[in-house]
């Protein structure tokens, strides 16, 4: 089951029918209708962080889910979610370059993960007037990155726990539906790798 956690924006039902699409159990939770405790209490096999309005330290519980559960759930944050998993691990949070709103742009990204098997310079819809650094920040990764040099993907280098600052479900990035399929197939949670590497060992 994955747990799409609604930060108040129109793109979040966009983002559930596209993981629907992808036969998906889902439950969708506004960012201040539970706590943090009821949904480890759910145990989610994904976390979804949808867009919203604001910044990403206002946005509920979204900071503490990923904080205190994306050690062992991966976690895929989108525009304001993925610009609240640079402020949880210590980046910042700035007025971007350029101002965004309903424009397609190219993304270049590391073939990895998410973005495993997508062309370099996809076209990807940007909804953001606000950007994320996370220089001097070892925890994360820079894993995709607009041609103005502006950041479009992150990733922990630790954790299961990835984000994109562009919409996957906007009709303006024709492989979004391809990134989502990556993050519920091919990124294991921690658990998971373990007993990969465990049947790995023991065979």
């Amino acid at each position: 089951m994955i747990v799409v956690l609604d930060n108040y924006d129109s793109f979040t039902y966009n983002l559930v029918q596209y993981l629907g699409m992808l036969g998906q159990d889902l439950q969708v939770i506004r960012n201040d209708a539970l706590g943090v405790d009821d949904i480890a209490a759910m145990h989610p096999d994904r976390i979804v962080l949808s867009p919203g309005p604001g910044r990403p330290e206002d946005a509920g519980i979204m900071i503490d889910v990923i904080r205190q559960l994306g050690m062992s759930t991966p976690i895929l944050g989108v525009c304001l979610g993925h610009q609240g998993i640079a402020y949880a691990f210590g980046g910042s949070v700035e007025p971007a370059v350029r101002l965004m709103h309903g424009k397609d742009d190219e993304v270049f990204h590391n073939g990895q993960g998410i973005f495993e098997g997508l062309p370099q310079g996809f076209r990807a819809g940007r909804y953001h007037s606000l950007a994320v650094s996370v220089e001097g920040v070892s925890d994360l990764e820079v894993t995709a990155t607009s041609a103005d040099g502006t950041i479009m993907g992150i990733r922990h280098r630790h954790f299961p726990i990835y984000g994109i600052q562009f919409h996957p479900e906007s009709i303006l990035t024709p492989q979004g539906f391809d990134i989502l399929q990556n993050f519920v197939q091919n990124v294991p949670s921690l658990a998971e790798s373990a007993t990969v590497q465990g049947d790995h060992a023991n065979g």
